[in-house]
C-alpha cells in the first residue's frame, strides 16, 4: 500500500494513520493472524490469492482513445429510462429505478410501485442493485433491458473467474481471522484490556459501544479487529485490521484489509443504522465513528480508505440521507477532501466539519471532553462552489496562518532542496515543466511523481511521448533502488509493491486532442479521485485538428484548459513543455519555454531541469526554481544521476552550490560579450 494515504502525518506524538506496506507487514503478520494452524483450503501465505491487502491482478488504466469507453450524459439516461418505461425519480447522486435483477417477470413492465433498489450514477451511468448486489457499466444496463423485453430474465455482469476464487478465499480468510479474535471487553486479563484500549487511544470508548460495532482484537497480531456484514445477508464479507507502531514520540496506526484495499468496500456502521434515520455524519476512521455515536448519539459511519478516497460504488447506499456531515480528520488534506467528496455527494445536503484546535477528529473530542453535538451544529454548509463571502473563508484563512506546514503541501523524501523552494506539492496548481532535450526530463520527472505517490498523492501519468510499459520501468526501477534486470527473482516482490501505489495510467499515445484528455482527467478524478496529473507533453496535444489553427493561440488554449482543470478539480497538474530552439551553450530561462508567454503567466510554478553536460562535461545537472507563486523563492540545487536506479538524487553540498553559481555568472558574462554588436560593460 502506501503511506500518509489515511488521517494524514503527525508530529511530536500525533497519530498517523497509513495502510499496510506490503512486503513488510503482511508477510511478517500472515503467520500470526491463524496461530499458526490452516483449514483445508485455505491459504494466508505470502502470495496466496487470500493474502492481506495484496493485488493480484492488471492494474488499472484509463480508457483508450482507439476503444473509448462510451460517454454517456444525464439527459440521454432519463431520455432512454423515458423511451423504455422504466419509472425514476431523481437522486442527489444517482437516479433511482426498481431492479432489473429482483422478482418481477421478464416480459412484464417495472412497476412503479416496486422497491426501486437500482441506483444509477448520474455521472457515468454504472449502475448498482443494492437488493442484489448486482452492478455494472450504463452499457450493461442497457443490454440487460433489451434482454427483458425479450421475455429473459436478466442476467448480472459476472466476475473473472479469477476474481471470484480471490472473494471466495478472501472470505474465507476473513472468517478464519474472525473466529480467532475475541471481544476487546473478554480479554482474561484485565489489566490487559486497558493497557490495549490505552494504546489505540480508546480508553474512554464503553464497552457497550465496542459490543454495537461488534469490534474484536486479535492477541496474536496485536490488532483491532473490524467486520465488514453483507447487507444482503449480514456475512461476514471482509475484515479491516488496525495495528499500533510507536516510533519515537510518534504513533503510527497501521491499516490491512481482507480483499484487497481496493476491493474493501465497507461502510463501517452502515448496517446499525436504522430505515428512519436521514441524517448522517460520514468520518475517516472506524474508530471516529464509534466516538460520535457515543458522544452525540448519531449515525454515523466510516469511508474504507478515509480522506484518500470516496468510491462511487458506494453512492447508492448514501443516498438514502437527507443530510450528511462530512467530518473526515484533523487536518488540511482531511479538509479539502471533505470539500471534493461533497461535490459527488451534492452540496445541497452536505455540511463540513473544519478541522482546528478545537474541532479535533471526533476520538480526539471524546478524549478531550469535548462538546461533540456543540461541533456537530457548527459544520459549515456546502453553499455554491462560485460565491463565497469572508465569513465563510474567515476560519479557512485562520487555519492556513496556524497550519502553515500543511498549508505548503504534501513534502518530497527525495528532494529536500525542492522542499526548502517550493515549500510542498499542493492541490490546485499548475507546474510548467521544461528542460533540453535529452536531459532526462520524463526520468526526472518519473521520480518527482513517484516520491508524491509513495505518500498517498493519488497519480495519473499521462505519457504521450513514450508508452507507458517503459515509463512503468523507469519508475520501478527507481522504486526497487536497483537493475532489476540483473536480480529477476526479485521482480515479483517489487512488483507486488509497486502495483500497491495509487498509480494509474492513461493508455494515450502519440497525438492527442485536448478534450480526449480532458474527459478522461475528469473520469480518473471522478472514480480515483486523483489529486496529481502528469502530462508529457503539451506538443503531443498540438495535433492535426490545429493545423489551421495558429499554433501559438491552440497552445494557449490547451494550457488555458489545464489551468481551468486544476482549479475547479482541486487538481495539481504538472504539464511538461518544451524548449525553444536555442543555442546549446545558453541556459535556459522562462522565456525559454516554447510558445507564448501565457504557459508562465499560467502556470503557479515554473521548474527547468538545466543540463550542461554538453558545454563543461558530465555531473552538470541542476534543477532551477524560476516561478513559485506560493511565496516566491526562487533558486537552483543540483542534481547527482544514479543510472543503476535511474534516479536524481539531490546533493546538499554548499560547496559545490556556490561553485555552479560562480559558473553560472562566468557563462553569462561570455554570453554578454560574445554577442552580436554586444559591448562590456564597465
Amino acid at each position: 500500500m502506501w503511506s500518509g494515504g489515511g488521517a494524514g502525518g503527525c508530529q511530536g506524538g500525533r497519530m498517523a494513520l497509513v495502510p499496510l506496506r506490503p512486503g513488510r507487514a503482511a508477510c511478517r503478520l500472515l503467520p500470526l493472524l491463524c496461530g499458526g494452524a490452516r483449514s483445508k483450503g485455505a491459504s494466508l501465505s505470502p502470495g496466496a490469492p487470500g493474502r492481506l491487502g495484496q493485488r493480484r491482478y492488471k492494474k488499472d488504466v484509463l480508457p483508450s482513445p482507439d476503444r473509448p469507453a462510451p460517454s454517456v450524459s444525464i439527459t440521454e439516461i432519463r431520455q432512454y429510462l423515458r423511451a423504455q418505461d422504466i419509472p425514476f425519480h431523481d437522486g442527489y447522486s444517482c437516479l433511482h429505478t426498481p431492479s432489473l435483477f429482483t422478482g418481477d417477470r421478464g416480459d412484464q413492465p417495472l412497476s412503479a410501485n416496486a422497491p426501486f433498489t437500482l441506483f444509477i450514477d448520474k455521472t457515468t451511468g454504472s449502475f448498482l442493485c443494492t437488493a442484489t448486489l448486482a452492478e455494472g457499466t450504463w452499457q450493461d444496463f442497457q443490454a440487460n433491458v433489451e434482454m427483458r423485453h425479450r421475455g429473459i430474465t436478466p442476467i448480472p455482469p459476472a466476475s473473472s473467474e479469477e476474481m471470484e476464487e480471490e472473494m471466495r478465499q478472501a472470505r474465507e480468510d476473513a472468517r478464519c481471522i474472525w473466529e480467532r479474535a475475541l471481544p476487546l471487553w473478554e480479554l482474561l486479563d484485565e489489566k490487559e484490556t486497558k493497557e490495549t484500549k490505552a494504546l489505540f487511544g480508546i480508553s474512554q470508548v464503553s464497552n457497550a459501544t465496542l459490543k454495537r460495532f461488534r469490534v474484536r482484537y486479535l492477541r496474536t497480531a496485536r490488532s483491532l479487529v473490524f467486520p465488514w456484514f453483507s447487507p444482503q445477508d449480514a456475512t461476514l464479507k471482509g475484515l479491516k485490521l488496525v495495528r499500533v507502531e510507536k516510533k519515537g514520540g510518534t504513533i503510527t496506526y497501521v491499516e490491512e484489509t481482507l480483499p484487497r484495499f481496493d476491493s474493501y468496500r465497507n461502510l463501517f456502521g452502515l448496517s446499525l443504522i436504522g430505515h428512519r434515520d436521514t441524517e448522517l455524519v460520514l468520518t475517516g476512521w472506524e474508530l471516529d465513528a464509534l466516538a460520535l455515536h457515543q458522544a452525540a448519539g448519531v449515525a454515523s459511519v466510516a469511508l474504507p480508505r478515509g480522506a484518500s478516497c470516496l468510491p462511487p460504488t458506494l453512492l447508492p447506499y448514501l443516498e438514502r440521507f437527507k443530510r450528511i456531515t462530512l467530518w473526515l480528520g484533523e487536518d488540511l488534506r482531511s479538509w479539502e477532501a471533505a470539500k471534493l467528496f461533497a461535490r459527488k455527494l451534492s452540496l445541497k445536503r452536505c455540511s463540513l466539519v473544519r478541522p482546528g484546535n478545537l474541532q479535533p477528529r471526533p476520538l480526539e473530542a471524546l478524549n478531550q471532553g469535548l462538546n461533540v453535538t456543540k461541533i456537530l451544529r457548527s459544520a459549515l454548509l456546502a453553499s455554491h462552489k462560485s460565491i463565497v463571502s469572508f465569513r465563510q473563508l474567515r476560519e479557512e484563512v485562520f487555519g492556513e496562518l496556524v497550519n502553515t506546514e500543511q498549508v505548503s503541501g504534501v513534502k518530497w523524501a527525495r528532494f529536500p532542496e525542492l522542499n526548502k523552494l517550493l515549500k510542498g506539492h499542493r492541490r490546485g496548481e499548475l507546474t510548467i515543466f521544461t528542460g533540453p532535450t535529452g536531459s532526462g526530463k520524463t526520468t526526472f520527472i518519473s521520480e518527482y511523481a513517484l516520491d508524491l505517490c509513495m505518500q498517498g498523492v493519488y497519480t495519473l501519468w499521462g505519457s504521450f511521448e513514450i508508452n507507458n510499459v517503459r515509463l512503468a520501468k523507469i519508475m520501478l526501477t527507481q522504486f526497487a533502488g536497483r537493475r532489476l534486470e540483473d536480480q529477476l527473482e526479485l521482480y515479483d516482490e517489487w512488483a507486488d509493491r509497486f502495483e500497491e501505489l495509487p498509480l494509474y495510467f492513461m493508455t494515450f499515445h502519440g497525438q492527442q486532442n485536448i478534450k480526449t484528455v480532458i474527459d478522461t482527467m475528469q473520469h480518473a478524478v471522478y472514480m480515483y479521485d486523483i489529486t496529481h496529473v502528469v502530462v508529457d507533453n503539451l506538443q503531443f496535444m498540438m495535433g492535426h485538428e490545429h493545423i489551421s489553427v495558429d499554433r501559438l493561440a491552440a497552445q494557449d488554449y490547451i494550457v488555458g484548459a489545464f489551468r481551468k482543470f486544476a482549479t475547479d478539480n482541486m487538481c495539481h497538474i504538472t504539464l511538461i513543455i518544451h524548449p525553444r530552439k536555442e543555442d546549446d551553450e545558453k541556459e535556459l530561462q522562462t522565456a525559454s519555454i516554447f510558445g507564448s508567454a501565457k504557459a508562465s503567466q499560467e502556470a503557479d510554478n515554473v521548474l527547468i531541469l538545466q543540463d550542461r553536460k554538453l558545454v563543461t562535461g558530465p555531473g552538470k545537472r541542476y534543477l532551477q526554481v524560476s516561478k513559485n507563486r506560493f511565496d516566491g523563492d526562487v533558486g537552483i540545487f543540483p542534481l547527482d544521476f544514479n543510472k543503476a536506479s535511474l534516479s536524481f538524487s539531490s546533493s546538499k553540498s554548499k560547496v559545490r552550490l556556490k561553485k555552479m553559481k560562480e559558473e553560472k555568472e562566468i557563462l553569462a558574462n561570455k554570453t554578454v560579450e560574445g554577442g552580436s554588436g554586444a559591448s562590456k560593460k564597465p
